[in-house]
């Protein structure tokens, strides 16, 4: 592989669980550490502050929340990624997505929604800027408070 493209690669530093190939699993996993997945995963949520890796031989049913998601095999559902999202090989996403970044190989296949932004989760729910106060035209330019001008 050329050297320019290992920079572009998700950082996985260590692995501290592995759903492995002879492995189905099905339900709610919740852990700090980086997540392998090299098995089946079917229902429910992936969710780790660290990253996820679903390899070539990983199948994936399963809303996957994560730092950053590297996608080798087959992942159906949502994804929020703080990070980044990368599909890469054969690797293939069906569902919505939400991240701050994305890469995808040209042989690499998404099938769904993808939305952009610098922090996907916070993004939706950000409160909307207050109206301006009525009173604050009324307030001295200089600064002063309304006590402060009085005194003067």
């Amino acid at each position: 592989m050329l050297g320019f493209l290992k920079s572009k690669r998700v950082p996985i530093e260590k692995i501290e669980t592995v759903i492995g190939s002879n492995t189905s699993f099905d339900g709610h996993l919740k852990c700090d550490g980086n997540i392998r997945i090299d098995g089946m995963c079917e229902g429910g949520t992936i969710e780790t502050v660290g990253n996820v890796l679903v390899s070539a031989d990983g199948r994936v049913s399963a809303k996957i929340i994560a730092e950053n998601v590297s996608v080798a095999g087959d992942v159906t559902g949502e994804i929020v990624a703080y990070g980044r999202l990368e599909i890469i090989g054969e690797g293939c996403v069906t569902g919505n997505v939400r991240v701050a970044n994305f890469y995808k190989d040209e042989t690499a296949r998404l099938e769904g929604t993808l939305s952009m932004s610098g922090e996907p989760d916070e993004s939706a729910e950000e409160p909307a800027a207050p109206e301006p106060d009525e009173s604050a035209a009324d307030a001295p330019e200089n600064g002063e408070t309304e006590a402060e001008s009085k005194t003067e």
